[in-house]
């Protein structure tokens, strides 16, 4: 994928991974893989692909939402994919699947927050065929205007290409580890200092 810069030839990373730092001061953020859906001088959005919530089965959501559950919805692991609006939920999917609110993200991978996918997903009444591949989160990850650049400067995150593969695999839990081999590294080959020196209690997002 080709990285979008602005006019003074700034990188921006819409539709990378972002992969925490074993530094990462932020729990909610610990060993995270995050894809980035949009990113801009204004602001930054990504999902968190690799932190499935043990605590949530997707019938009991597609329950609240009124829609008549698969017998085996249950199967569908429900993610944590940030701590913005956590109210919402969000479907992450190969673009064999595509409706009018779709948004395509990169070449192989499209957003989706309507009920109609959660339907076509783990519906007994489903109106299309389902994704070939999906990742379904409850919430997302959001940075201000320069929030991310800063807080690749400390040493918070690293970056590097889409990877299918990881995307989709995240209720594994080598994925950041996988993430991190994308790099070329290892996490005992990283450094555990910031560079520059935060607030301890500070939030990251």
């Amino acid at each position: 994928m080709t990285v979008k810069k602005s006019g003074s030839d700034r990188d921006f990373l819409s539709g990378q991974l972002l992969i925490a730092m074993p530094n990462m001061g932020d729990p909610r953020f610990d060993r995270s893989v995050v894809f980035v859906c949009a990113h801009d001088e204004d602001h930054a959005m990504g999902v968190i692909i690799n932190k499935p919530l043990d605590d949530i089965e997707l019938s009991e959501l597609l329950e609240q939402l009124e829609i008549a559950p698969q017998a085996n919805a249950d199967e569908t692991p429900v993610f944590f994919g940030g701590p913005v609006q956590t109210e919402r939920g969000l479907v992450l999917h190969t673009l064999d699947y595509q409706i009018d609110t779709t948004l395509t993200l990169d070449s192989k991978v499209g957003l989706t927050a309507s009920r109609d996918i959660l339907v076509d997903i783990a519906g007994s009444s489903p109106k299309r065929p389902a994704p070939k591949r999906y990742l379904l989160a409850i919430g997302h990850a959001g940075w201000g205007p320069g929030q991310l650049e800063e807080e690749i400067a400390m040493n918070a995150w690293a970056h590097c290409e889409s990877d299918e593969e990881i995307i989709f695999n995240g209720a594994n839990e080598a994925l950041w580890k996988r993430a991190l081999a994308k790099l070329g590294v290892t996490s005992a080959m990283l450094s555990t200092e910031w560079a520059s020196a935060r607030d301890e209690d500070e939030p990251l997002n």
